[in-house]
This record gives structure tokens, sequence and C-alpha cells, in this order.
């Protein structure tokens, strides 16, 4: 993230790269939501953000962890009739093309893709209904920071995980043999996606397409790294969130605004 946008690129071309160079990984996450002066405070509370505003409006923040932009929040679910939720972003070569290929493999476009200079995004949706963006542009500046930053990494909860590799691999050239691509792995029964030698993503099977509790529908999970996961979750409450499910070492989340998202204590991938 940079100065000016929710998503990846900037005027700042200190360290820059470009989806060009290195694409199909994980390259920003973003929320949408109602509330942005809520939203910050409840995030600042649980998480310790800190925020600046950028050239987009007022509708938009970027949140700092150390002085490095770690996700966008974007006050925009109720004008552009968004479902209120937190969404990875892919880097992508041609965001056209993903989005034709998605369409064309079943699963939908949503929003655009739109030119939000200096690139392009679009948002999107796999065929078993989980949400995620693509980036077609230049990446935040000092991109690995951001990595090591925050989240830790992604996961797709989904009805298969080899089936979902396939149509992600396919629309976003996992395992490909172009230069700055990732590589696809299959351990114990879950796919990890990797980019330059990284864990960047998981998948795991299981996820029941009409199940009411959404944590167990199938979806993208941002997970946050924190140092106090008991801490986190009580003022996750105390600030008007609810804590879903819980465990030693991570639990799920859910903001006021009824975005779900992951925090836990681990920093392995």
């Amino acid at each position: 993230m940079n100065h000016d946008t929710t998503l990846p690129g900037g005027p700042d071309k200190k360290n820059v790269i470009s989806t060009r160079s290195v694409f199909g990984a994980p390259c920003w996450v973003s929320l949408t939501s109602r509330d942005l002066e809520a939203t910050t405070a409840f995030y600042s509370a649980v998480l310790g953000w800190q925020w600046r505003g950028v050239r987009l409006g007022e509708h938009f923040r970027i949140a700092l962890v150390n002085g490095v932009p770690v996700a966008g929040i974007a006050a925009v679910a109720s004008m552009w009739h968004m479902a209120v939720a937190w969404t990875p972003y892919f880097a992508v070569r041609d965001a056209d093309v993903v989005a034709s290929r998605t369409r064309e493999r079943g699963g939908t476009a949503a929003v655009g893709p739109l030119s939000l200079p200096p690139g392009r995004a679009a948002l999107l949706a796999d065929r078993d209904g989980a949400t995620f963006g693509i980036w077609e542009g230049d990446l935040v500046s000092n991109w690995e920071s951001w990595r090591r930053a925050a989240p830790t990494f992604i996961r797709l909860h989904t009805r298969n995980a080899f089936d979902a590799a396939l149509f992600y691999g396919e629309i976003l050239d996992w395992a490909s043999d172009r230069s700055g691509g990732c590589e696809v792995e299959y351990e114990g029964g879950e796919v990890v996606l990797r980019s330059r030698g990284a864990v960047v993503a998981r998948i795991d099977s299981g996820a029941v397409e009409a199940a009411p509790d959404p944590t167990v529908r199938p979806h993208w999970q941002i997970h946050f790294f924190v140092t106090d996961l008991a801490a986190c979750c009580r003022d996750a409450e105390r600030h008007g969130g609810s804590v879903l499910r819980a465990e030693a070492a991570e639990a799920i989340l859910r903001d006021p605004d009824g975005a779900q998202f992951t925090v836990t204590s681990r920093r392995e991938r």
C-alpha cells in the first residue's frame, strides 16, 4: 500500500516491484466498511493500528504497523452495495485477461476491472463463491516489508482444495514456467502456495457452500499476527466485536460491522 490508494501502487517509485515481475501472489488486503470512523477505532483498539488518509478521499484510510502500510479500509459498502468483508488481492500481469478467465471457468466478476492509477483492479469470486481481488500495476513500495509485517498469511477454506487450486492456478498462472510466478505444493491434504520460496497462502477442504455459519462457507480468511491473543479477544468484545471461535493459538473474530478475520500467535505460515 502507499500514500495514495487503498490498493497497491503509488507515486513513490523507490524499490517498486511490478506485477509483471511478481505475479499470482497475494499483494494486498482491503476491508470494505459502512462506518469508517467506527471501523478504524475498532482496529486501533484491537490490533494497535495507526492510520493515514489517501488522495482517493475521505472514505479511504491506510493502516500502518510501525510505519509500514499493511491494509486498506474503504467505507464504500453502502455506496457500492458491497458486502462488508476482508478481501485479499492477487498480483496479476493483465487484469482483463484474469477477469475473463474467471468468468470462463465458472467464477464471477463483481466489480471491474477498473482503472485506479497507477494500475487496474477488479473484485471477483471463484466458482464456490469465495471473493478475492486482483491488481495489475506497481506493488506497494518495499513490498517484501509489507509481506513481513501483516497479515501473517491468507487461507482459502473451500469445498475441495485440489479443485480450487486448479481454478486459481489457471487464472493466476500458478505453477507456470514464467519467471516471477508462484509454486504450488501439496502437503498433508492442503495446497500450499509459495512466492520467492516463502509460503504466502494455503488452501484447505471441507467448507460447506450452504452453511448458515459464515466461517464454514467457502471464503478467503485473513490472518493477522498478535503477541497477546487473549487480550486481543477481550479488546474485540470490549469494542463491539465478537469472538466466533477461539483456540490455543488463534481466534476468529468479527468486527462491529460484521467482517470476520483471524488473529494468531503463530509466526509460522
